[in-house]
């Protein structure tokens, strides 16, 4: 995790919370019922007076494009509710089923949003944006899927009226709200930075199998015209061979949900790994290539698997080429170009079947395989190490949130934010 030498300290003094989880809070910050920190807003769009739509997504109220504004929308819009800048919005149902999304946000807009949720203003001990903080903190920390009512488990006003609220004085609300703003701005961009690396990695790999798996490992070879359009030249002692004449791709097998849940085989279908089964389909090495849903994807197993019928599936039974190089050479190749339209897009096998491979002799796929896992390695552990950094400082950002906002770290001297903010240890 992120260390620095300026992380706040804790406050010289607490007391005891009135609700046990809580913990121990700031000994001159009040605690107070929700009731008299917020108040419950509901104004109808009645005659619509607004148009612009709101949508709350990962916790941020957005405008929601027109050209979305489809399928399972309202008659009319008048059944909506108004929001206006500073609005704390709150997405209040299905706490039963759902505790990972991020139900309040913060209105910058004024516009319009479904009357399914629940729209808050800040009282006066309260500033809007540290009253924001302070349900998101809880949030973060599940407080509010003990309450709730009803077969889903929605929230009501009533789950809010007496909601212990912690309330620190008003320049140290305003000192957390600034101190977070800077502290997420700086999180924020670092792991932005590390998500744009992990996209670069990406492109390299695909790059390098690419290049591999049409041109070799012997840069100095005698070419020749491949007559292919996505490829001008080959190694000259190399094949073009359409795919049908490479391998051939069986359809995977049904299995009902219900069977995916036991055994120690796993389950794949189009976007990799879905469950677990009893009885193989497949020899050893295979390959699993999705044609519904994520189509084109290639998965490779060294073990047994069990193949969907959103599925293709390849093992030794259905080529005669080196299996690890078969789906190197399938990676590159943009299986999902030749998809068909219709009602469910998928992978056409015979569209597939005619695609042009370049095919090096049995002795080079196994050098290009060999090169290639050794590269992919590397990168791979690279693109691990971006992932996991990237989730560090999200985690970093939101631990920093929740610990501020409750008291745990006095931000009352926190430095400016340049430098305020370290780096995860490399």
């Amino acid at each position: 995790m992120p260390t620095t030498t300026h992380t706040p300290p804790p406050y010289p003094t607490y007391q005891h919370a009135p609700a046990p989880w809580l913990g121990d809070v700031p000994a001159h910050w009040r605690v107070l019922p929700g009731k008299a920190c917020y108040y419950e807003k509901k104004e109808r769009n009645t005659g619509l007076q607004e148009s612009q739509v709101l949508s709350l997504s990962y916790g941020q109220i957005v405008v929601k494009p027109a050209e979305q504004l489809h399928g399972l929308v309202p008659a009319s819009f008048e059944t909506y509710q108004i929001i206006e800048p500073g609005d704390i919005v709150i997405r209040p149902t299905d706490l039963q089923n759902d505790w990972n999304s991020l139900r309040f946000g913060l209105s910058q807009h004024r516009g319009i949003i479904t009357s399914a949720y629940m729209c808050f203003r800040t009282r006066e001990p309260l500033l809007r944006e540290y009253g924001h903080l302070l349900l998101h903190a809880y949030d973060l920390n599940k407080v509010f899927y003990g309450l709730g009512s009803g077969l889903r488990q929605n929230l009501r006003w009533a789950d809010f009226k007496y909601l212990p609220c912690l309330v620190p004085p008003p320049d140290e609300q305003a000192a957390i709200v600034r101190y977070l703003d800077a502290a997420d701005a700086q999180l924020r961009q670092r792991r932005d930075a590390r998500r744009r690396l992990l996209a670069l990695r990406r492109e390299e790999r695909q790059a390098l199998i690419h290049q591999t798996v049409t041109q070799g490992l012997r840069p100095n070879a005698p070419q020749r015209p491949a007559g292919l359009p996505y490829l001008p030249a080959i190694p000259a002692h190399w094949e073009v061979r359409r795919l049908k004449n490479v391998c051939r791709l069986p359809y995977g097998d049904s299995l009902p949900d219900a069977a995916r849940l036991g055994g120690d085989v796993p389950v794949y279908g189009s976007n990799g790994q879905v469950g677990n089964h009893s009885f193989p389909n497949t020899y050893g090495q295979c390959l699993v290539i999705g044609r519904k849903g994520s189509f084109g994807k290639v998965h490779y197993s060294e073990n047994p698997v069990f193949a969907i019928d959103t599925t293709f599936f390849v093992d030794s039974r259905f080529t005669t080429a080196n299996i690890r190089w078969l789906y190197y050479m399938l990676s590159s190749l943009n299986l999902d170009a030749v998809s068909r339209d219709s009602a469910v897009p998928g992978l056409n096998r015979e569209e597939a079947y005619k695609h042009l491979c370049p095919v090096p002799p049995p002795d080079e796929q196994a050098e290009i395989v060999a090169y290639l896992d050794g590269e992919m390695g590397r990168i791979e552990a690279a693109m691990a190490r971006d992932r996991r950094l990237a989730e560090l400082y999200d985690e970093y950002r939101l631990r920093l949130m929740a610990d501020a906002v409750t008291g745990r770290l006095d931000v009352r001297q926190a430095p400016e934010p340049s430098g305020l903010i370290p780096m995860v240890a490399q």
